[in-house]
Formats: structure tokens, sequence, C-alpha cells
């Protein structure tokens, strides 16, 4: 039997930072039927400071990847803030990754499987996969990476 989200992110030793508060006129999460929708989130560390950077500049390809990865630590702490247990995700559906990178940086998926395969640690190979899309742009505040997810409940 493999283990809950919640199990799986003690057993994994993870830190979930602060939720951050949103930055402008939205909703950080919104449930629709049975889908979760999380507003992008940026990388934030667990002393509550954005971490900033660009991809072909200031910060290398494993730099940006364990940004990604911070942003999905991120997702999950604003996901238990707003909307309450973790284990009432069944699934990711919809990924959508945003690099903040040099117009010569092309690494732009393998940056965001970092977001990617937190996701499969915590809900599994086959429930933390779901369609992707990563792009590089210029993103808010210098953060290297931004993401946007949708999960579908249980």
């Amino acid at each position: 039997m493999k283990s809950s989200p919640s199990k799986r992110i003690k057993e994994l030793g993870l830190i979930l930072p602060p939720a951050p508060k949103p930055a402008g006129v939205y909703r950080p999460i919104l449930v629709v039927d049975n889908f979760l929708y999380v507003s992008g989130q940026g990388p934030i560390l667990p002393d509550g400071t954005l971490m900033t950077g660009r991809a072909g500049d200031d910060i290398d390809l494993e730099q940006a990847k364990l940004a990604a990865r911070q942003v999905g630590l991120t997702m999950l702490s604003t996901i238990q803030t707003h909307f309450g247990d973790l284990d009432n995700i069944k699934r990711v559906v919809k990924v959508l990754g945003m690099v903040n990178c040099t117009p010569d940086f092309v690494k732009q998926p393998l940056v965001i499987n970092g977001f990617s395969e937190l996701m499969a640690d915590i809900f599994g190979d086959d429930n933390g996969v779901g369609v992707r899309s990563a792009v590089g742009m210029m993103l808010p505040d210098n953060i290297p990476v931004e993401v946007e997810a949708m999960f579908q409940l249980h």
C-alpha cells in the first residue's frame, strides 16, 4: 500500500515553507467541482525569503532545478494553508512551469523536472505526473521559477 501524501512528506523529511500571501488581486487556490487550481507560486525558503536568480545568468541549471523543487514545496504549503489536507488530492492533472532565463537558455523542461520529480515522490509515479508545459520568460521579483498547477480531488 502506497503512503498518503502527508506521510510521504514526513518520510522524505521535507520542510514546507510558509505559504506566501497573494501579491495581487487573485485567489491562491480555487476549487471548482473536484478540481483544485493553484495560482502561480514562486520558490519560498523555509525562513520565508524568496529565492531569486535567472537561469543562464546568475544561476545554473541545477540551481534552477532546485528552485523548481522549492516551488513544489511552496505550493504544497499554499494548498495546506488555504485548502487543508493534502491527502484529499488524488492526482496532479496539469502543470505550467515558467523559468526566468536568458534567451539562449534552452533547458526549461529539465528545470521544471525539479517540481515534477517532487510531485512524483509525494503522489506516486502515476498520480504525481500530469500533463505539463515548461517555458522561458521574465518573472516578477527576479524569481527563478514560477509554477501553476491543477489537481484532481478525491
